[in-house]
């Protein structure tokens, strides 16, 4: 199976959190022939492989010829931009049964609103003296986080949000109490008194779609940076080569900073790469060796120009959509790319017969980062910042070319595989 914008729909629809995401690359890798290690066992010496570690994963492919090679490094993050559900989120206000709810990450807080919203996440629930972590799901529209009618805000042009008033969701009505948590226990086949934690989010019931006349746009929530994970899957699975060894990262908490045990800021890509090479029977030395031939791409969504605010952008660095893989570049190193990398990453999209496009912030805007950067300060690794080209990006739903998922697989097989 080759990256399509159909299949980035499905991939997205499939994967309302970061463990669903985890969960449908899970599924593509087995049935690819992939096998999943624990962390705690010994790992062996050469075969296909991934290892999951709560929202995040790392998938590689060890054959006899790769003994010593370098590593090809595609990285991306598997969580997005949301509103969460708080700990104790039962409220009742004015004869509403209401859900606490907070902005994860840089949530574009007014794409949030009028929504019809799902739940998802995980729930870690007692097994007699043990805990289990279960997926959840609710895909039915539960919460709505309502707007404020035009006719009580004291400006009509806008409404400044609160994120701690202005976000919860109503769910119901009645004087009734009732537990949000016990129903989410019930939906997952659970008693409530066993929830013994969870991480729940919430996620747009709108499925993603191709849009425009022609077709040629993709409408769907969390391609930020969910088109990466999707496009590297497609890309690490189609991926030949000798002479490197292929690898794909898919990082949780990229939103929040990466700073836990399993976000890029974390020992977890330099402990598996190290694991690598001494199931291949190497030491130390040769693990550090082969880190100084590897290279890896942090793929993570990319600004086309605004049609609506060109003057947001810097001038003479148009980004298209449906026009090629974009290179991020950023001398205050908010990106992780340089020379070295920037030229390989252009000869993997000659490789693959796609354009490239470079893109700079403006100097006078605060620019966002990636996984880019903490990557290469943790492994030592030369590491290029590469995308996609979109349009509202942090909002609830976003748009990108129809055309650009296939480019951008492309362009990520060839550098997983250079010629």
């Amino acid at each position: 199976m080759s990256a399509s914008a159909k299949g980035l729909c499905e991939f997205i629809d499939a994967s309302p959190s970061p463990f669903h995401v985890c969960a449908t690359v899970a599924q593509r890798l087995r049935a690819a022939g992939f096998r999943e290690l624990s962390e705690r066992d010994p790992w062996p010496e050469f075969g296909d492989f991934f290892t999951v570690r709560a929202g995040s994963m790392i998938a590689w492919r060890a054959g006899k010829e790769s003994r010593g090679t370098p590593f090809r490094v595609v990285g991306a993050h598997t969580d997005s931009p949301n509103l969460r559900v708080k700990q104790h989120p039962d409220r009742f206000v004015s004869g509403w049964r209401i859900v606490a709810l907070q902005p994860y990450g840089g949530a574009w807080l007014n794409s949030w609103l009028d929504r019809d919203l799902g739940v998802s996440g995980r729930l870690s629930v007692r097994a007699g003296a043990t805990v289990e972590h279960r997926l959840v799901r609710v895909d039915e529209p539960v919460l709505r986080v309502p707007q404020l009618a035009i006719h009580l805000a004291e400006d009509r042009k806008s409404v400044s949000l609160d994120p701690q008033r202005h976000v919860n969701a109503v769910w119901g009505v009645g004087s009734e109490p009732r537990s949000f948590l016990a129903y989410i226990a019930e939906q997952a086949g659970v008693h409530v008194d066993d929830l013994l934690g969870f991480d729940l989010m919430t996620h747009d019931l709108t499925p993603s779609m191709l849009a425009g006349a022609d077709g040629d746009l993709v409408s769907a929530p969390r391609l930020d940076n969910q088109c990466t994970c999707y496009a590297g899957l497609e890309a690490f699975l189609a991926a030949e080569s000798s002479r490197q060894l292929p690898v794909l990262a898919l990082f949780d908490h990229e939103e929040v900073g990466s700073q836990s045990d399993h976000g890029a800021q974390s020992e977890l890509l330099a402990t598996v790469l190290e694991r690598i090479t001494l199931a291949a029977g190497g030491g130390r030395e040769d693990f550090l060796r082969r880190l100084a031939d590897s290279m890896v791409a942090s793929g993570d969504m990319a600004h086309a120009t605004h049609p609506n605010y060109p003057e947001r952008h810097e001038p003479y660095h148009l980004i298209e959509v449906n026009a090629g893989p974009v290179l991020k570049v950023q001398p205050n190193l908010r990106y992780a790319t340089d020379g070295r990398t920037a030229a390989a990453f252009a000869l993997a999209c000659q490789q693959a017969g796609v354009p490239l496009q470079r893109y700079e912030h403006r100097a006078d805007l605060p620019c966002g980062s990636t996984i880019g950067p903490m990557t290469s300060a943790g492994t030592g690794i030369p590491t290029v910042d590469v995308g996609a080209a979109q349009l509202a990006m942090h909002s609830a739903r976003e748009v990108m070319g129809a055309h650009d998922v296939a480019a951008y697989s492309a362009a990520l097989q060839a550098f997983l595989s250079p010629a």
